[in-house]
């Protein structure tokens, strides 16, 4: 697919090591013993494999306890990842090329779709991180306890510190790279654009979440049925909605920074330290109200959230203490290799963040035999 091998695609491509011309097909299979390092099979497996048990988990409690919201939100982030990504791949193919140059390429990854364009892992990282994150504040009971929109904004704020302690190492590792030249990726937090810092780590999962539990899980909660054709358009609505929520909610760094790098980036950080602080008081709030005042009826409860957020926490762990050499090694935030440094201080606050979200969800008073059925029992799907 010579024709849509953009000159920045094609650069950034031969700086990771695979020549945009050969990337061939819709689909393409590839040796792991081929690919640019040992860490990158270690990444697509940890992912895949996170986002296949996610979904099997998410049809087990459909058939046991009647409670779609998870399966709604694993699809619902697929959905949104085939709305947001293509163009970005492909801005020619959809007229936008005049607007929006190539921002990113991905290495390649022993299954590869659309070209080269798009690994496998970056398909199933969408509905792993959502469901690791909206599970994590589902289980403190944020959503029943503040609302929908409260709820959404601890999502954003849990998924942006999973999704960072992986955005700030991919670069150095060869996964991806950016295209620091294009005005869209400026300004840099180290080797992470800020645009990818607040948009894509927290505003999106953030308007995701209120989609899902806005069209779905509050009504779940409150004994609502839904039939099997009511969840599918639900489903397809809430990945254009949260695709929507992602082009509005960082309108103000868009509009205000126009002019200028700096004060875009300084909006972006604003937007990020609101959700945060909003975010940080509940979930302690919320999560001291359950330990004083005890179980007092059916909770919600996750066993896989709770056990694969552990597992990717310390993969990802293993991950960043490999790379520690080369990252110290480096001179002017790159290592010897030419490869751009993401930054420590910043992922291990993540690192914190993660950890301690995660511990909440095992600390909290379990609520007997019912503490793993849905905040409604008479919740349930027909058709």
């Amino acid at each position: 697919m010579a024709e849509h091998c953009s000159p920045t695609f094609a650069e950034l491509a031969t700086q990771l090591g695979f020549s945009c011309e050969e990337a061939g097909g819709l689909v393409e299979f590839r040796s792991p013993f081929a690919l640019e390092n040992w860490t990158l099979p270690v990444l697509e497996i940890t992912i895949v494999l996170g986002a296949v048990l996610a979904l099997w988990y998410a049809i087990v409690r459909l058939r046991r306890h009647g409670d779609p919201t998870d399966l709604v939100l694993w699809f619902g982030a697929t959905a949104y990842l085939f709305v947001i990504e293509p163009p970005l791949y492909f801005p020619a193919a959809f007229g936008i090329e005049d607007h929006v140059d190539t921002m990113f390429a991905h290495n390649v990854f022993t299954v590869d779709f659309l070209w080269g364009r798009l690994p496998i892992y970056i398909v199933a990282i969408y509905p792993l991180m959502a469901t690791l994150a909206f599970g994590i504040v589902r289980m403190l009971g944020i959503f029943r306890q503040y609302g929908v929109l409260v709820g959404a904004i601890c999502v954003g704020f849990v998924h942006h510190a999973f999704y960072e302690i992986f955005d700030h190492l991919g670069p150095q590792l060869r996964w991806w790279e950016w295209s620091v030249d294009n005005p869209i990726n400026q300004p840099m937090f180290d080797a992470v654009p800020m645009g990818s810092v607040v948009v894509f780590a927290a505003l999106w999962p953030m308007s995701l979440a209120f989609c899902v539990q806005y069209f779905v899980g509050r009504q779940v909660d409150q004994g609502r049925n839904f039939s099997g054709v009511e969840l599918v358009w639900r489903t397809v609505v809430i990945g254009l909605l949260a695709s929507v929520g992602t082009f509005l909610l960082p309108l103000p760094a868009t509009v205000l920074g126009m002019s200028s790098t700096t004060v875009r980036g300084v909006v972006y950080a604003l937007e990020l330290v609101v959700l945060s602080v909003v975010a940080a008081v509940v979930m302690v709030r919320q999560w001291r109200r359950l330990r004083q005042d005890g179980a007092t009826g059916p909770r919600y409860l996750n066993p896989f959230v709770q056990r694969y957020a552990i597992v990717y926490l310390v993969v990802m762990a293993v991950l960043w203490i490999t790379a520690l050499p080369a990252f110290f090694d480096a001179v002017d935030g790159e290592t010897s290799n030419g490869d751009p440094i993401g930054n420590l201080w910043y992922t291990l606050a993540c690192f914190a963040i993660a950890v301690l979200s995660v511990l909440a969800t095992f600390t909290l008073p379990r609520a007997g035999d019912d503490a793993a059925a849905p905040e409604s029992a008479n919740a349930a799907v027909t058709g």
